[in-house]
């Protein structure tokens, strides 16, 4: 079970990483996982789990790790009120002002009266760094940056390198200042890219139209939208009709017109007339609801990437810790009268160490990489799945309603009896072909009762003229129907029996989407792609041939499906493409289960991807976003431990100072965070 804890302000992401840590020891926690830009932390509990006590237990934790953090439940964020984090300086600035007294009175030449203003001043400019040296010792946490820090500078001032000591404090001051600059200007960055919270309601209540927290509307109610309003709620339209602009969730500005009777979305923005609805569904099973609900929880799955750096990091601090120590005792048994400069040197070293910018950065670009994907109407579940799409070999994809509109015309019927029966029977089924046949037969019904759907063949009911079927091939096979067809026609084939006879059939044709032409035969060149269908092989090769003749299996149930694309052996990893209605076995067993999902419940909840506008050009952008993401990723990685082990060679030998040090630690952080925005900012490669 997944619960939510909003930790408002936490801005450190070596706090972030310890937070996790201490929350996955608890017993009725499983793991933790800290989403920066929204600031939650993702908990997977046990069945022990309980909201009061939990939260007392977390907030102690998130105290005594970092200060100025606002822990409470996620479902309490609309009553609790949270204060910003206003960083105080004050005593900071006390302490720099002590210190250019005493070095006013070194400048003059007073000599011994500066040393007391030097340690009084370095001891308050100093203070947050030893608080939160302190709370690591407490935690049996020494390697952090924290304590690096100070010992380094403890060390300078004990050798009588004052000013560079406290230069070095106020650098890191002021670089850690900017540093969370950076990050919060990223993290608006990306929580701006999908702003689809909605603020309000307008609600109709004992005749009165009030407004009110979306929240708290009930499924039957009636909201009612106004223009430029966003809709609330799932729901159907009984009075007006108008125009809404679907970008939110599709990442596309194209309009779609509504009218009464037709199911809406939350958070599409009605940008024409008043309408009214009906509620559907309630706030939390909304569509927007779940939509921000998979944003929030995509740092959970995270890609190997960031999971290596984690470790890293944990192994990479106290390593340079230790080599530190090595810097000065080795050297000084060999030459003693240098024990001065060794410790300068493992001073140096060690204020360099903290891997800050790879703990940061990292992150932080693949969640600005799913916050770009959402911003295009694509859902990763992940940064895993985003990570992944760059090793994909190999694509299954389905033919109806992903390749095609799967919007059936009714081509060709044996005569009015054959159709109205087929009619008559298909009423009881939500497949598209069944839905085609019954929108074009507008006379009367046969009143049939105890319908049975069996999936993968048909339909059938057993009425006092004997069993009747509507189907296909194999239905009819099944209950030793014998046919013989005279004329072979490209299309779905229903054929209809009645007490054991045949009697005719209908046809039925789908249209492939245009882009989809466009779009397999660019994704052939780079992939090997294998359609899946349960249609006869006289369609699927019709179709095949028409996105350029890529391999396809026919005449499938949704079990053969799935055996199939298991058998398909590829050197990477493989993806499945579905609509997300009749594909979830497949979505949820391939590597990558991709959904051209339209907002449908069993998409958002079986796919890794999510295509929310149901055309295949997403998913060419799904990938040149997931390779912009790796790419920048890579540079992180190389700049920020590139530079870092320069310095630290640097450091050994004695030829760098401490200043420069803290632009080896901030200074790459600060870069490398900025270099994460240009997945937002960039569309070369991507648009």
């Amino acid at each position: 079970m997944i619960k939510k804890v909003i930790m408002k302000n936490l801005i450190c992401s070596n706090c972030a990483g310890k937070i996790e840590k201490a929350l996955g020891e608890l017993d009725y926690i499983n793991s933790a996982s800290f989403n920066f830009p929204n600031q939650v932390m993702l908990l997977d509990t046990t069945e022990d789990y309980d909201n009061e006590t939990a939260i007392i237990q977390i907030k102690k934790i998130v105290d005594s790790i970092e200060e100025g953090v606002d822990t409470f439940m996620y479902e309490d964020r609309h009553i609790v009120k949270t204060k910003e984090n206003v960083e105080k300086y004050s005593i900071f600035f006390i302490g720099l002002a002590i210190f250019l007294i005493g070095y006013l009175f070194e400048r003059f030449e007073i000599k011994y009266v500066n040393l007391p203003f030097y340690w009084i001043s370095y001891l308050l400019i100093v203070e947050k760094i030893l608080k939160k040296t302190i709370k690591g010792i407490r935690r049996k946490e020494v390697f952090n940056e924290n304590t690096l820090m100070f010992i380094a500078t403890m060390a300078a001032m004990f050798l009588g390198d004052y000013l560079e000591a406290v230069s070095v404090i106020i650098l890191y001051t002021l670089g850690e200042h900017l540093q969370h600059r950076a990050v919060n200007k990223s993290k608006r960055e990306v929580s701006g890219l999908m702003d689809l919270h909605i603020e309000y309601a307008n609600v109709r209540r004992d005749n009165k139209v009030i407004i009110t927290d979306p929240h708290s509307i009930k499924k039957g109610e009636t909201v009612i939208v106004k223009n430029g309003e966003k809709i609330p709620v799932d729901g159907i339209i009984i009075k007006g009709s108008t125009s809404l602009n679907t970008s939110a969730l599709t990442g596309e500005a194209k309009l779609q017109m509504v009218k009464i009777g037709t199911y809406v979305l939350s958070g599409n923005i009605n940008v024409g007339n008043v309408i009214e609805m009906e509620v559907s569904k309630e706030y939390n099973e909304s569509t927007i609801a779940k939509v921000i609900d998979l944003i929030e929880n995509s740092t959970f799955h995270k890609a190997k990437t960031e999971n290596f750096i984690t470790k890293f990091a944990k192994v990479y601090t106290p390593l340079v810790t230790l080599l530190a120590i090595l810097m000065v005792v080795i050297p000084s048994l060999i030459n003693p009268d240098l024990l001065e400069d060794y410790v300068y040197r493992a001073a140096t070293f060690l204020v360099i160490s903290c891997p800050c910018a790879l703990v940061l950065s990292i992150p932080l670009s693949y969640f600005a990489g799913i916050g770009k994907a959402a911003k295009n109407g694509i859902l990763f579940k992940g940064s895993t799945f985003l990570d992944m799409m760059n090793n994909v070999t190999h694509m299954g994809i389905d033919k109806t309603g992903t390749l095609t509109h799967g919007n059936f015309i009714v081509t060709e019927y044996t005569d009015e009896e054959t159709l109205k029966i087929a009619a008559s029977l298909e009423r009881f089924s939500n497949h598209p072909i069944a839905k085609s046949i019954v929108s074009n037969y507008d006379k009367e019904f046969y009143e049939y009762e105890n319908v049975e759907e069996i999936a993968g063949f048909g339909i059938k009911v057993e009425t006092k003229d004997g069993i009747i079927l509507a189907g296909n091939r194999k239905l009819l096979k099944r209950y030793n129907v014998r046919f013989k067809e005279k004329k072979v026609m490209v299309g779905s084939n229903v054929f209809v029996s009645v007490n054991g006879k045949y009697i005719g059939k209908v046809i039925v044709k789908d249209q492939i989407k245009d882009s989809s032409r466009n779009v397999i035969r660019r994704l052939s060149r780079k992939y090997d792609i294998t359609m899946l269908t349960g249609d006869n092989d006289l369609i699927a090769k019709d179709v095949s041939e028409s996105l350029g003749g890529i391999h396809f299996h026919s005449n499938l149930l949704p079990t053969d499906k799935v055996k199939v694309f298991n058998e398909i052996e590829a050197k990477g990893f493989k993806m499945y493409i579905g609509d997300g209605i009749n594909d979830a076995p497949l979505l949820n067993s391939a590597d990558i289960g991709v959904a051209m999902g339209g907002g449908s419940d069993i998409a958002l909840d079986v796919a890794d991807v999510i295509i929310m506008n149901d055309d295949l050009k997403s998913l060419e952008k799904a990938f040149r976003i997931a390779k912009k993401t790796k790419i920048i990723v890579i540079e992180n990685i190389a700049l920020s431990l590139g530079i870092k082990f320069g310095f630290l060679v640097l450091a050994a030998f004695g030829s760098t100072m401490m200043w420069q040090a803290i632009f080896a630690d901030v200074g790459i952080t600060i870069i490398a965070v900025l270099n994460s925005l240009r997945i937002i900012y960039s569309k070369k490669g991507i648009e």
